[in-house]
């Protein structure tokens, strides 16, 4: 298992080349926002990080901060916070799951008039308040008889034995060849941005929301989001989740995760036979903790009120720093047996040294993923970290499907992109195979523990993760 590392920064570089090339070997960057805060003036930032040590910025929402008020705190007191720091509150971030764990009081999200370090600092001085963070930005972590599966382009299914090989592949197709393909009633939660799910490889396999009628205008399941048929789009804060060929990213996952296989077309997912279902965050300008926190909630909320079989979600991106009100997010899903697969990041750093979150958070049912490339190599961009990062996964050149467009039209595509992003899919698609290949219905902590152990327990020993992860070892469908 993985120990607990200090909370010290970490830089994450992000680049996306041309959506058409062959092979994507940087990260996607998009610009967030023309303004960054900066921790370097802040002498005594404890309550911000946990440490005393900060290096670089972190890239954050300017002019707003995360308030987490103390219970029983009255909002006359809050509202004398928030003047005393030249704010105002923006938004109750109180989700279903919150309530349901006791908590009144949620987290506030507080537009400031001056800087973010200055409005924390600030904020220790008063003893209503619990915590103060960022609102931290996240980006992407990607790079940019099935016909790719055929012609020897999805190396990343394949196994010792399969044909084609490729012993550093997954070793999914020698799972599909044992009739292992996946279950109808096993649940994926992609937090990313949207995914395409008219895609010839993927409509199959788009899940909804049982409780939820589509285009009547009322929240059916009182989840707090109307018609949420195939998710929720935190950013646009509306129920289309599909916007178009900037949902590239999203819908790459999610073929990587349970791309239809056996149709003679495309690609195929670790999961021929799974439910997809979608909680876009990631917008044209990147993804915020606010909006994370949302989308983790969501995800939980659905199972433990509509009884979903949600085993994991994906989380393909990173940024930031520490943020409680996120872990605490993922604590909740943990509590209710969903396991949170996450990115190790593209920077080529040393993860226990240099923290990258999501995939750092010490919660029980993170699981954090490496690159591979086709040869068996830890991937140049990949962050790693014996006791921080898990195993590793196929990242580079891995095939799956995107939005084209064709004329005026939006259709379905294929492209290759490289980065951990594309590593993290392979291993939430084995989660789902797993789930489904031995009937589990997982719902507590324990059963998500049990999960991430035999995935763990199952990996190959790889040379170029000896000391790089805290398993050794990369990924192999085929051994559980």
């Amino acid at each position: 298992m993985r120990k607990t590392s200090g909370l010290n920064k970490d830089q994450i570089g992000m680049k996306k080349f041309n959506l058409f090339s062959v092979v994507f070997l940087a990260v996607l960057m998009i610009t967030a926002c023309s303004k960054k805060d900066s921790f370097q003036e802040v002498q005594d930032d404890s309550l911000i990080l946990k440490n005393a040590s900060v290096k670089t910025d972190y890239e954050m929402v300017p002019n707003e901060i995360l308030v987490r008020f103390k219970e029983g705190t009255e909002s006359s007191k809050k509202e004398l916070v928030f003047a005393k720091l030249n704010g105002k509150l923006k938004e109750k971030i109180l989700t279903k799951m919150m309530e349901k764990n006791g908590d009144k009081n949620g987290i506030d999200l507080v537009s400031i008039s001056g800087t973010v370090a200055n409005a924390i600092l600030e904020a220790k001085n008063y003893p209503e308040v619990e915590y103060a963070e960022p609102n931290y930005i996240y980006q992407h972590f990607v790079t940019s008889n099935d016909t790719y599966y055929t012609n020897g382009s999805l190396w990343g299914m394949y196994g010792s034995s399969t044909s084609p090989s490729n012993q550093y592949g997954s070793q999914a197709a020698a799972a599909w060849a044992k009739g292992q393909i996946g279950s109808a009633t096993v649940y994926v939660g992609i937090i990313d941005e949207g995914y395409m799910y008219t895609h010839e490889d993927l409509a199959a396999n788009a899940g909804t929301n049982p409780g939820e009628i589509a285009g009547n205008g009322i929240d059916d399941d009182d989840n707090g989001y109307k018609d949420d048929v195939y998710g929720w789009d935190f950013d646009g804060n509306n129920s289309t989740v599909f916007d178009g060929t900037g949902d590239d990213h999203g819908t790459h996952v999610a073929g990587t995760i349970g791309g239809v296989g056996g149709n003679g077309k495309g690609v195929a997912g670790i999961c021929w036979n799974v439910k997809l279902l979608d909680a876009k965050f990631l917008g044209s300008r990147g993804g915020t903790t606010a909006n994370a926190i949302k989308a983790v909630d969501y995800f939980t909320d659905l199972k433990v009120d509509q009884n979903l079989n949600i085993v994991a979600t994906n989380n393909s991106w990173g940024g930031g720093g520490f943020s409680q009100a996120l872990k605490d997010a993922i604590d909740r899903a943990n509590l209710a047996g969903i396991l949170f697969i996450a990115a190790a990041g593209n920077s080529g750093t040393n993860n226990d040294t240099s923290p990258s979150y999501p995939s750092n958070y010490t919660s029980a049912n993170v699981i954090a993923v490496a690159a591979l490339t086709s040869t068996g190599g830890l991937a140049s961009y990949s962050q790693y970290g014996a006791t921080t990062v898990d195993l590793g996964a196929p990242g580079s050149a891995i095939y799956s499907c995107v939005p084209v467009k064709s004329g005026k039209n939006v259709v379905s595509g294929y492209a290759s992109y490289s980065g951990t992003s594309m590593a993290t899919p392979h291993v939430t698609g084995a989660v789902a195979l797993y789930v489904a290949t031995k009937g589990l219905t997982p719902h507590t902590a324990a059963d998500a523990l049990a999960i991430k152990t035999a995935i763990l327990g199952s990996v190959t020993a790889t040379p170029s993760l000896s000391g790089k992860c805290a398993t050794g070892g990369r990924l192999n469908v085929s051994a559980f």
